[in-house]
């Protein structure tokens, strides 16, 4: 298996994880240029989940393995569903890199429309306020008691990811696109005052939990969790929280799991968190407009990278489609910011 030393790993398996036993098969769950994810099944059918950087030379800043781990363990009795981690190992020898590993969670991951599907009907809407609950729960952390207190700064969030953001579509630009630039300015200009600090989980959606039912069994992905303005992530989900009306005009299908239908409306969601946190939602179209732009600096960031041929040629993206897409989410955000 590409990416694992299957005997070393194994023996590290064996010292860390209790009761596991070689044989261990190796399968890739989630590949690409992100983190890699594996699971690892033991000779009685017993399994975890290896987290590690992608294959080849990468920033060590961007594939962080001790910062996961830290914070999946420092959630591990916070009430945010998280798996069990077992252990960090940071020894390149053991597998060329560090890696992490956590408990499997069996369940679905709705990654989209058609696999919402499998969600019974009358199990989509609790689903959908136990998704708002958990970022209730996550951002009622007691960042300093769960030892999170030095995960970044906790001030400017917003400035600081304007400006950030900013930077990489200066460097990404490859054609105008006149809405990133207006909202670029009306962003900086509009800017609220941050009101409080929370672990920001920074890609908080249906696609990266693991659910059962009308439950969240896990939350997955957190490689980009920092600390700041928590109605950062309230405005991210309600983003992703997409009608089957929005889908046939934002030509999103795919990415769009509450397109099938009976999760709940993006009011019904912004009135229990507001309720539940006291927290003022009245400017959050500001913050969904700067989730939209953020996205599509990122986006711009991948189509450059594939378009000079930087990815290799094992092209695996619809340039002419990542292009619609960049300029569409710079017009939804542009949209947003001057409805408001």
């Amino acid at each position: 298996m590409e990416g694992i030393d299957e005997a070393k790993v194994g023996a590290w398996l064996e010292t860390q994880v209790p009761e596991f036993q070689s044989p261990i098969r190796y399968d890739l769950i989630t590949g690409g240029h992100s983190n890699l994810t594996f699971a690892c099944t033991d000779a009685n059918g017993r399994k975890v989940v290896l987290r590690r950087p992608p294959l080849g030379h990468v920033l060590e800043s961007a594939h962080d393995m001790g910062r996961e781990h830290k914070i999946i363990s420092a959630l591990e009795h916070s009430g945010v569903p998280v798996p069990k981690t077992f252990g960090l190992c940071q020894d390149p020898e053991v597998n060329g890199a560090s890696f992490y590993v956590m408990d499997f969670v069996e369940g679905v991951v709705l990654n989209d429309s058609s696999v919402s599907d499998a969600i019974n009907p009358s199990d989509r809407g609790d689903l959908g306020r136990h998704v708002i609950n958990i970022l209730c729960d996550l951002h009622a952390v007691d960042i300093d008691a769960v030892g999170l207190g030095d995960l970044g700064r906790k001030e400017a969030y917003l400035a600081r990811q304007i400006n950030r953001w900013s930077k990489q579509w200066a460097a990404s630009k490859t054609h105008e696109i006149p809405a990133m630039e207006a909202c670029q300015t009306l962003l900086a200009e509009r800017m609220p005052d941050q009101v409080g600090a929370s672990i920001v989980h920074g890609d908080f959606r249906l696609g990266n939990m693991i659910v059962e039912g009308p439950r969240v069994l896990a939350i997955l992905d957190w490689e980009l969790c920092t600390l700041g303005d928590p109605l950062a992530d309230v405005g991210y989900v309600l983003n992703n929280w997409l009608s089957a009306d929005e889908v046939e005009v934002l030509g999103e299908g795919d990415q769009a799991p509450t397109a099938a239908g009976g999760f709940g409306t993006r009011d019904e969601l912004s009135e229990l968190y507001a309720k539940r946190t006291g927290r003022d939602l009245s400017n959050i179209n500001y913050y969904r407009a700067f989730q939209h732009w953020r996205l599509a600096a990122i986006g711009q960031g991948v189509y450059k990278r594939y378009l000079v041929g930087a990815m290799g040629d094992s092209r695996d993206v619809d340039l002419d489609r990542q292009k619609e897409g960049v300029a569409r989410r710079a017009q939804s955000a542009l949209d947003l910011l001057e409805s408001a």
